[in-house]
């Protein structure tokens, strides 16, 4: 039995991964998955790749292309979600915030320096036309921490993904005022370069198995309401998610690579682009 250690984030994109594991998908071809939820995200995720705490992470587009930048020894092998990720912008629900112009020279709470929400900051900030230099931040590891950072006001505005946050805005704890989708895909498939070189072709049947799983997953009968009682969301959200909500199975193309370092450059999250070799390897 191969072990192989897998991370991703607690959320409905990830869901495709718990079923195949529970019906045995990779067992069934000498595949011992193991799955750590990353509540903390992408930022967390990087980390835990570089100490080889994970071998695979299931982890945002542009956070994983900015960390193999900077030297992270892994791979991103495929897309995993091509659809955009749509990131509510949240402030408290009692604070005087009407639009995302109000949120300019405040202060908003990221999961951690490096991860999604602070890299979306800079690209709502470009957006709106802000300097992204002026941007300043409060680290709250989770959404918990959020929820405490905008209750207490040690920050002003949180930015994640939206229908996970929905029910923080349905029980009146957040008021979403705007949302912010990201320009590329938004989660890929990173593998550390160890694993690639030793048991590239486990992680083929891997991929090959989450394919299958993703392809037929909208089809499953009663999905919704199934991901709408793991994920606690109301059912009319899930099926908006779902109808939005596209899997793939592509590789990371070179145009795509090349518009995510571009942008990134462009807002100095990185100081140099990689090359495509760099960066992506088809298994």
């Amino acid at each position: 039995m191969n072990t192989i250690k897998i991370a991703g984030v607690p959320e409905h994109f990830n869901l495709p991964w718990h079923l195949a594991i529970e019906s045995g998908d990779f067992e069934k071809e000498n595949i011992d998955l193991q799955w750590t939820d990353v509540p903390e995200g992408t930022g967390k995720m990087c980390q835990m790749l570089r100490d080889g705490e994970t071998d695979i992470a299931v982890i945002l587009t542009e956070g994983i292309v900015k960390d193999i930048v900077a030297g992270n020894p892994s791979k991103i092998v495929q897309l995993y979600v091509e659809s955009p990720l749509i990131w509510g912008i949240h402030v408290a629900a009692n604070s005087n915030y009407k639009t995302v112009a109000d949120l300019e020279n405040t202060k908003v709470a990221i999961s951690r320096l490096g991860s999604g929400s602070q890299l979306m900051a800079y690209v709502n900030a470009n957006n709106q036309g802000w300097k992204t230099d002026n941007l300043q931040f409060e680290i709250v590891n989770t959404i918990d921490g959020a929820v405490e950072a905008l209750t207490n006001r040690t920050a002003d505005y949180f930015m994640w993904e939206r229908f996970m946050t929905k029910p923080l805005v349905d029980k009146g704890i957040f008021r979403r005022i705007a949302d912010c989708p990201t320009p590329w895909p938004c989660f890929v498939i990173a593998v550390r370069k160890e694993i690639l070189e030793k048991h590239s072709d486990v992680i083929s049947k891997i991929l090959a198995i989450i394919n299958q799983t993703t392809e037929d997953f909208k089809d499953i009968p009663s999905i919704d309401k199934t991901l709408a009682s793991n994920y606690h969301q109301k059912i009319e959200d899930i099926q908006e998610w779902l109808s939005l909500t596209q899997w793939s199975p592509k590789p990371l193309t070179v145009e795509m690579l090349n518009k995510i370092q571009n942008q990134l450059f462009q807002l100095k999250i990185i100081e140099k682009k990689g090359t495509f070799e760099d960066i992506v390897k088809a298994v």
